[in-house]
C-alpha cells in the first residue's frame, strides 16, 4: 500500500471516529432529558426542576448548534472541511467542554456550591454513578460518558 493511500485511510478512519462522536452527542443532547434510558437518565426527576417550555428552550439551544455540525460534517464527509465548519466544530465543541467542567467537574472536584449540588441531586440521584460524592455532588454515568465524548471530539478534531 502506497503512504497516501495509508495517510487516506487514516483520515477516513479519524473522520468516521469524528462522525460517530459527534453522532453520539447529538442523539444524546436531544434525548436524555425526554426519552427514559434506564438508570442513565430520570426523566421524571428532570422534569420536577423544570418546566416543560424550559426543557424544550434548553434542548433546542443544547441541540441545534450541534446538530448542525454533525449535518455538515456529513455533507463534507470524504473531503476537506471548509475553514467555517472547522470553526464552528471547534467553538461549539470547546464552548459545551468548558460549560461541562464549570457544571460538573470544578464543583466536584474543587468548589462546593450546595445550591447546584441539591438539585442534581434531585435530577440525578438515581441515575447510575460510579463516582464517590464529593462537595455533594456525584456525576453520573450518563455526563461522564457525555463529557468524554466531548473531549474524545476535541482530540479528533485535532487529528483531522
Amino acid at each position: 500500500m502506497e503512504m497516501s493511500q495509508q495517510i487516506s485511510a487514516a483520515n477516513l478512519y479519524v473522520e468516521i471516529v469524528l462522525i460517530l462522536l459527534q453522532g453520539f452527542q447529538v442523539l444524546f443532547l436531544w434525548l436524555h432529558d425526554w426519552i427514559p434510558l434506564g438508570r442513565l437518565n430520570d426523566v421524571k426527576a428532570v422534569r420536577s426542576q423544570d418546566t416543560a417550555f424550559r426543557l424544550v428552550v434548553v434542548t433546542l439551544i443544547q441541540s441545534v448548534p450541534f446538530t448542525i455540525g454533525l449535518l455538515f460534517s456529513l455533507s463534507y464527509f470524504g473531503r476537506p472541511y471548509p475553514r467555517w465548519l472547522y470553526l464552528w466544530l471547534w467553538i461549539s465543541y470547546s464552548a459545551i467542554f468548558l460549560g461541562q467542567i464549570r457544571a460538573w467537574w470544578i464543583p466536584y472536584l474543587f468548589r462546593a456550591e450546595p445550591e447546584r449540588a441539591a438539585r442534581y441531586q434531585i435530577m440525578f440521584g438515581n441515575t447510575h454513578r460510579f463516582l464517590p460524592a464529593r462537595n455533594g455532588l456525584v456525576p453520573n454515568t450518563a455526563h461522564i460518558m457525555l463529557h468524554l465524548a466531548t473531549a474524545a471530539t476535541l482530540v479528533t478534531l485535532i487529528a483531522r
